[in-house]
């Protein structure tokens, strides 16, 4: 199962978007796991998620439909700063 990071700006203030449940309603369907939330310390209004993602492409889907942007508006995400990473493991060669 990858690890992923998501990492993006804010605009409605870090309490906001770190209370808010949409991130479970979005991604507990999919399965997601083990999120985490991180804030920058010297710009709060850049923030990140931690995830494990079981399934990449229903993850990718997932973030085409209309109810991740409703999710991501609610919270404040600024949708063109958005930047995913997945993590890679060296090849064993």
């Amino acid at each position: 199962m990858p690890t992923v990071v998501a990492y993006h700006d804010i605009v409605k203030g870090k309490n906001h978007w770190l209370s808010s449940p949409k991130r479970e309603d979005v991604f507990g369907p999919l399965g997601v796991t083990n999120i985490r939330t991180f804030v920058d310390p010297e710009d709060p209004a850049k923030v990140a998620l931690v995830l494990d993602v079981p399934d990449m492409d229903a993850l990718m889907a997932a973030m085409q439909q209309p109810s991740m942007g409703e999710a991501m508006e609610h919270d404040g995400v600024v949708p063109e700063t958005l930047r995913i990473l997945v993590e890679e493991k060296a090849d064993a060669s």
